[in-house]
């Protein structure tokens, strides 16, 4: 399959069938004349792509461990790493 495939036609032609823009969307536009921005435009009109940042965010670290420590910790199923996790902080009286 060397050759592109064509490219599919807009769903509409004429700029009049566009859908309206809502108030919202109206607020948060770039509005520019000229070429030159007067207002910058507002946030975005979709939900922001991944999670939300947290305040205090785990770091990955590398620990060694003895192999029967971690035999046991994996041994009691999904989630040994948060059950490690609250051992260490109950430990350390965090």
């Amino acid at each position: 399959m060397t050759r592109k495939p064509e490219k599919s036609s807009p769903i509409w032609r004429d700029p009049d069938d566009a859908p309206e823009w809502t108030a919202d969307q109206l607020a948060r536009a770039e509005v520019a004349e000229g070429g030159k921005v007067l207002k910058a435009a507002q946030g975005t009109l979709t939900r922001p792509r991944g999670r939300p940042p947290v305040e205090a965010p785990k770091r990955q670290v590398s620990v060694r461990l003895d192999a029967d420590i971690l035999d046991a910790l994996k041994s009691s199923g999904p989630g040994w790493q948060g059950r490690m996790n609250a051992a260490l902080r109950k430990a350390m009286g965090l």
